[in-house]
């Protein structure tokens, strides 16, 4: 049986991608069954190389998605909320279902500031009960719903219901399907509700609430820390400022599993994609665009 997993990234997060989608295969025993659906915006022909070269390693399948030549997802980053630090890349999750095809039953989002160290194959062997979906819950889930003194948006969240983290979410397809996502979206869009919620996150939230399995923490291990390490987590998410392909916190070692990360993303792009991004600093400081 196939093991589908999607990532979403833009030109300057491909190295990331590369780590995240490279410590899925270094951790499974079932390689030549994972079909990575990449969903990016317009790659550099560089940096797709670099990602295609994943396959002169694993016997997986890649298959690609340039969300640029989407009408559908240009029209949803033109007019949905977003700012510097989070893009509107974060709206493709809600078209995973447009993008695959229909022989795609389950599928396993990841983010791509994540560090997966043990085999995903059980997720897609999972009873999801029923539910829709599978994820973990998100540890700052009240303040990111409710907000200043847990007093925003009680019309939308109770603090006492779940609330899950979107960086990871196991999809049985068909369910997402019949959800109509982007609906929901149009609808909370022409309410002004979209402009009061987290993003697509809360937004799932509000689709799925009571309809979702929750996973155990260390299936998306939240602000992975160096402590984190003696719990044995499954996927590391790097949700804090602090990020394992900085250099200067690979040398200290506040992150969980900084070093694994570096060889994981290899050497050699590590250094390369540093260097992307001190330049890719600089031009800003110098008003030189992006």
């Amino acid at each position: 049986m196939a093991m589908h997993v999607a990532l979403t990234f833009d030109d300057n997060f491909w190295a990331p991608a590369y780590a995240t989608m490279r410590s899925v295969c270094l951790f499974t025993k079932r390689r030549e069954a994972l079909v990575f659906h990449l969903c990016h915006r317009t790659l550099t022909d560089e940096h797709r190389a670099d990602l295609e070269k994943i396959t002169t390693e694993f016997p997986v399948t890649l298959r690609w998605y340039d969300l640029d030549q989407s009408e559908m997802f240009r029209d949803i980053a033109a007019r949905m909320p977003s700012n510097k630090r989070l893009s509107s890349i974060v709206y493709a999750r809600l078209m995973i279902d447009r993008l695959v095809g229909p022989e795609v039953e389950r599928i396993l989002y990841l983010d791509c500031d994540m560090l997966v160290r043990d085999d995903v194959a059980c997720l897609f062997d999972l009873d999801l009960e029923g539910n829709a979906i599978a994820a973990v819950r998100d540890t700052i889930g009240d303040i990111i719903t409710r907000g200043r003194d847990l007093r925003g948006n009680g019309d939308l969240f109770d603090t006492a219901d779940y609330y899950f983290n979107a960086g990871m979410v196991l999809i049985d397809l068909e369910q997402w399907r019949q959800a109509d996502i982007l609906g929901h979206m149009e609808a909370y869009y022409a309410s002004g509700v979209m402009q009061r919620i987290y993003y697509d996150q809360d937004l799932l939230n509000l689709v799925f609430k009571g309809r979702w399995l929750k996973l155990p923490w260390r299936w998306n291990t939240i602000n992975a820390r160096a402590m984190h390490e003696a719990f044995d987590p499954a996927i590391l998410h790097y949700t804090g400022k602090t990020k394992p392909w900085d250099v200067l916190v690979g040398l200290l070692q506040s992150v969980a599993f900084a070093r694994l990360y570096r060889h994981a993303m290899t050497n050699e792009l590590f250094y390369r994609f540093a260097r992307h991004r001190w330049k890719r600093w600089w031009k800003k400081k110098l008003g030189l665009g992006r």
